[in-house]
């Protein structure tokens, strides 16, 4: 791990506890860089742990102290805090370098990176690749913004390919990045309480696109386009759609009553035949078969991954069927880009949507066009019950609940054989739970109690 030195001016702050933090703390730790961590939290989450693993770190928890900002030359800002926090910006002006985890992380990794970012499927196209790797006999280890924090994966020696989700957020504070092939899968509303536009959430992402490794791209999204325009032309470019694909493209196609994922002209695996369902996870697929050739996986691994994986917990995960009716639990669709594609994917004519929970400032006049098409019954609840209901067709029912078991009740009781139940809030969580798992584990108890 410390095949070269790491240079960071200082005075170090790690600005936020909590598991990335913490990671940050136990890195520049091994490379006997002092540092300060503060945590506006009185008892921020990883406190125990920094205690008995590096016990003399120095630790500042409750309000910000201006002048310990004032001093720091290096600022590593967790993905949790925006770095227009006025003394993080403040920070930033005056000359101090503003970086995050997978900042630190691209300064001394030496195996090859797959980046991935997008609105929607960062997750699952995550997991596609690195399966693919591993069943193509690669050391792979997977990290970023899904499960371990990046800088733990450092700790493995002999890795031959890293693969990594990254948030918006995570992508703000990285600068030297260079993925040997990175995507941007879509582009919709998100954390519009971050950013001042959608232009800025979209310039975050676009971040992934730096160096010179290949480009991947979702042909299908305007934005995702515009942004791949500014890159550079010498560099390799694969693009996926969800429609006939040109030149050696990624793209579906229908021969003979099938559908087929294909490469151009050649047909590589049927819809069907995927382990995961759902139109917008056809995209997925794809998405992850163009990553896994510009990194030179071969093809039978790749779907064979396919015809295998059966996708993540939280995101249009299959419950069960009971009296016809198929029960699909999305609590993963924290956004209404990832709703949409939910009401839009899930195998079924007839949809009840059981939606809500904290807006987080989004717009959800865009969910009125997929409701209008194939949702017969809302069922609301959490803050933004009432946002949502707003933008509800006027022939589609809506039922009010004060709690996930009240919905799965109302949802029961309505639901007719041929319909899909589909939990897809659109919304965060932390109005009334820990975190979307714990929403969609409550949802998926409820649902087997009263159904299955």
């Amino acid at each position: 791990m410390h095949a070269h030195r790491l240079a960071l001016r200082t005075p170090v702050l790690i600005v936020g506890l909590g598991k990335t933090g913490l990671s940050c703390a136990r890195f520049l730790a091994e490379y006997d860089i002092d540092f300060t961590v503060v945590d506006s939290r009185q008892r921020p989450p990883g406190l125990d742990d920094l205690k008995r693993i590096l016990p003399k770190a120095q630790l500042v928890t409750g309000e910000f102290e201006a002048d310990l900002f004032a001093q720091a030359q290096t600022l590593i800002v967790s993905p949790g805090l925006s770095v227009h926090e006025p003394l993080i910006a403040a920070a930033r002006a005056r000359g101090a370098e503003v970086i995050g985890d997978i900042e630190l992380f691209a300064r001394v990794a030496e195996a090859p990176v797959v980046a991935i970012t997008g609105s929607n499927g960062k997750s699952t196209v995550t997991t596609l690749v690195g399966d693919m790797a591993r069943r193509a006999g690669k050391a792979v280890r997977i990290g970023g913004n899904v499960g371990v924090p990046v800088l733990e994966l450092l700790d493995d020696a002999d890795v031959d390919l890293y693969v990594l989700e990254l948030s918006s957020f995570q992508l703000e504070t990285t600068f030297s990045l260079n993925a040997r092939a990175a995507a941007i899968l879509n582009i919709s509303e998100d954390h519009m309480d971050r950013y001042d536009s959608l232009d800025d959430y979209a310039r975050a992402k676009a971040q992934v696109f730096h160096g010179d490794g290949a480009v991947i791209a979702n042909l299908d999204d305007a934005r995702v386009m515009s942004i791949v325009d500014g890159v550079e032309n010498k560099r390799p470019h694969l693009c996926f759609s969800l429609n006939l694909p040109f030149e050696e493209n990624y793209g579906f196609a229908q021969r003979a009553g099938e559908a087929w994922l294909c490469k151009g002209h050649k047909l590589l695996i049927t819809a069907n035949e995927l382990g995961i369902k759902g139109l917008h996870n056809v995209a997925n697929a794809l998405a992850a078969l163009a990553l896994g050739e510009a990194v030179g996986l071969p093809l039978p691994a790749m779907l064979e991954t396919l015809r295998t994986c059966k996708g993540l917990p939280h995101r249009m995960e299959w419950l069960g069927e009971a009296n016809g009716v198929n029960w699909f639990n999305d609590s993963k669709a924290t956004n209404v880009g990832a709703a949409m594609a939910a009401i839009q994917g899930v195998p079924a004519e007839r949809v009840i949507l059981l939606a809500g929970g904290q807006g987080k400032g989004q717009d959800f006049t865009p969910l009125h066009k997929p409701m209008a098409q194939r949702v017969r019954l809302v069922i609301l609840f959490g803050e933004a019950a009432q946002q949502i209901a707003a933008v509800v067709p006027n022939e589609t029912e809506i039922v009010f609940v004060e709690d996930m078991p009240a919905a799965v009740r109302v949802a029961a009781a309505k639901a007719e054989s041929g319909d899909a139940v589909l939990l897809s809030p659109a919304c965060a969580s932390f109005d009334m739970f820990s975190g979307y798992e714990q929403r969609g584990d409550v949802f998926r108890q409820a649902v087997q109690e009263l159904v299955l």
